[in-house]
């Protein structure tokens, strides 16, 4: 449900736009470390001074606006509080946000966009207004949103945002005919794969990419170790159950999960869950579901043209992000993803590019696939 802006209308000062603008400053800053809670970031102003300011760091500990009237102490009173995410009104493992503004006294909360959980979803501003503060939300909400897809799209459509990563020849190539692909893009390209592992809930691949290449799918990159709450889940998606018990996505530090298609058999020593659909296959949509109940945000695919293709046609990729290297690989090398049935220009998968960037010697293209279902 949506909520008014404040102040009515569109006549946000300069000044509110600062502070929010600082509010996503810091709720930015547990962009690797929240999981799976939102980001949040939180700022408090009287008298046109900032007096207090902080951000949910990790998932049980306390929330922004928590941390930010502990500092701000008794002076709330009266303040305005600029939150990125409407204050919580329900207990889980903390209180709710709602209740410790209203007793804090502050006049005024500004939200850059109302919760999509459903134990939320309003509810919270209207407590605010309820007990006389003055309160509502819209923002810098577009920008609040993209901070945190991943939890929006799992509050709403009940799986994470899926990105799916490639490194490819300039010709559109993965692999060549054998398979080998170590290594198309270069070393700045593979260090910046390392920053979507760490933002991300979940790396998934497919059997095949397990077989090839045995990766390990973890996090590598020492700057991002210490954010951490701990590694992605790492999860192959393996419909016959053919990968190997000792194979390093299994075998490394942090959880793994095995999605297959076949319920009377297990991977010994390994997590797997059973998610069926026709001629053997996984039913995908189950498989994105399982992860949305898993409280999964985000989901990062590093699979081969198979897998990658699969959940392109099934509306299942948010985000395609390329690396694109300076290279021909030719017509025999493997494609990106392969794409059956798509015999007429009018079947292609439309996509918009929403950042292009070079990455050390390559260039990183992201886009979205104009429909997703």
């Amino acid at each position: 449900m949506s909520t008014p802006a404040i102040p009515i209308g569109d006549t946000y000062t300069a000044d509110d736009h600062r502070h929010m603008a600082r509010a996503l400053q810091l709720a930015a800053r547990g962009l690797n470390s929240t999981r799976p809670n939102p980001r949040v970031g939180c700022v408090i102003v009287k008298d046109g001074e900032v007096i207090a300011e902080g951000w949910h760091e990790r998932a049980g500990e306390p929330h922004a606006e928590t941390l930010a009237l502990r500092a701000a102490g008794a002076r709330a009173r009266g303040a305005s509080c600029y939150v990125t995410l409407e204050p919580c009104c329900h207990h889980g493992r903390t209180p709710p946000c709602s209740e410790a503004l209203v007793k804090a006294g502050v006049g005024r909360v500004v939200a850059a966009m109302t919760d999509p959980n459903p134990r939320v979803g309003g509810d919270g501003l209207r407590q605010l207004q309820a007990a006389g503060v003055e309160a509502g939300a819209g923002l810098l909400a577009g920008e609040a949103e993209a901070l945190n897809v991943g939890f929006c799209q799992r509050m709403r459509r009940g799986r994470p945002w899926v990105r799916a990563k490639v490194g490819m020849s300039l010709d559109g190539r993965v692999a060549m005919a054998d398979g080998e692909s170590r290594w198309i893009t270069g070393e700045a390209a593979r260090a910046d794969v390392q920053r979507w592992r760490a933002r991300s809930c979940a790396v998934v691949t497919g059997v095949s990419t397990v077989l090839a290449d045995d990766p390990a799918l973890t996090v590598r990159a020492q700057p991002y170790l210490a954010e951490l709450p701990g590694q992605p889940l790492r999860v192959v998606f393996d419909s016959a159950l053919r990968t190997p018990r000792r194979s390093r996505v299994l075998s490394g530090p942090g959880a793994a999960l095995v999605i297959t298609a076949v319920s009377d058999r297990c991977l010994d020593g390994a997590e797997s869950v059973c998610c069926p659909g026709a001629n053997g296959r996984i039913d995908l949509q189950a498989a994105m579901r399982e992860l949305g109940h898993r409280e999964l945000n985000e989901a990062l695919v590093e699979a081969g043209p198979t897998l990658t293709g699969a959940l392109l046609q099934a509306g299942l990729v948010d985000e395609l992000i390329c690396y694109v290297a300076p290279r021909l690989m030719g017509d025999a090398a493997q494609p990106l993803a392969r794409l059956p049935g798509l015999n007429r220009l009018a079947d292609a998968i439309g996509l918009d590019a929403v950042d292009v960037r070079q990455i050390g010697q390559d260039l990183r293209v992201i886009m979205r696939p104009r429909t997703t279902v």
